[in-house]
């Protein structure tokens, strides 16, 4: 049976926006025998509901996990069998090299239309980021005032009190597994360019480059923890932010028949 269901990991179906749709095989049977493999592994596992903010960052984050459109050079399998908790895999191994090799072989009419497609698969990211970032910002907030409303009851038995800190390491968990994927993203797509600049060089590049400048600040938002952003922004937070040097900040020629 668990056989059976780790093959049906491959092919959980994406909807719009690239959001998981839901089925009984991956929503239902999965995470049952996952929850239950779980427990007997002495990992962490509250068993409470969800809140409707826990629910949105999980549909949030759901799409930095994956990338179902290019052929699984962001480990979509792995990355099932993780959310499901059927697998620990760990995803601090993966190579940043999957998503060039994608591009590189792919067949296009024109060299230009790669260097278009890292640039959308770019801004869809950051047409989402904002949103992701607030999200998680909520399941931020609804730990903490869990914790608060937990230590307000002194007849609160044990199991609940360690069910309260079993859902902080699950959201914890899910925080630190989009910001690994969030960098992961950024140094794949990274690659990519350094490597089409070398290939086939391009004027678009220098949006590209651009583009991934911009995204950069959310990687360093995330691995900061800096989720809350001001309300009126849609940049994440600067603060302790490093300049990211450009590939085009050099003096043109600098390198010139080196």
């Amino acid at each position: 049976m668990l056989g059976l269901l780790a093959l049906g990991a491959c092919a959980r179906p994406i909807g719009d926006f690239g959001r998981a749709e839901t089925t009984f095989t991956h929503d239902v049977a999965m995470p049952a025998i996952g929850a239950a493999r779980t427990q007997l592994e002495d990992r962490p596992f509250s068993g409470f509901n969800r809140t409707d903010q826990e629910n949105a960052m999980q549909d949030r984050i759901w799409r930095f996990l994956v990338a179902s459109h290019s052929h699984d050079w962001f480990y979509d399998i792995a990355m099932e069998l993780k959310r499901t908790g059927l697998s620990t895999a760990s995803d601090r191994r993966f190579s940043t090299d999957r998503y060039y090799k994608w591009l590189h072989g792919t067949a296009y009419a024109s060299s230009a239309v790669r260097y278009a497609t890292l640039a959308s698969d770019i801004d869809a990211d950051l047409a989402t980021l904002p949103e992701t970032f607030k999200s998680i910002c909520a399941v931020i907030e609804v730990d903490r005032e869990r914790k608060v409303a937990a230590s307000g009851i002194a007849s609160l038995d044990d199991p609940t009190s360690q069910a309260v800190f079993a859902r902080k390491a699950e959201n914890n968990d899910a925080i630190g597994w989009f910001t690994r994927s969030l960098r992961y993203r950024y140094e794949s797509y990274s690659y990519a360019l350094d490597h089409l600049l070398v290939e086939t060089p391009h004027p678009q590049g220098e949006g590209v480059d651009a583009r991934l400048s911009d995204l950069d600040q959310f990687v360093i938002a995330a691995e900061h923890g800096q989720f809350c952003a001001p309300a009126s922004g849609s940049a994440p937070p600067r603060a302790g932010m490093r300049p990211i040097p450009s590939r085009y900040a050099r003096p043109v020629g600098s390198n010139a028949g080196s």
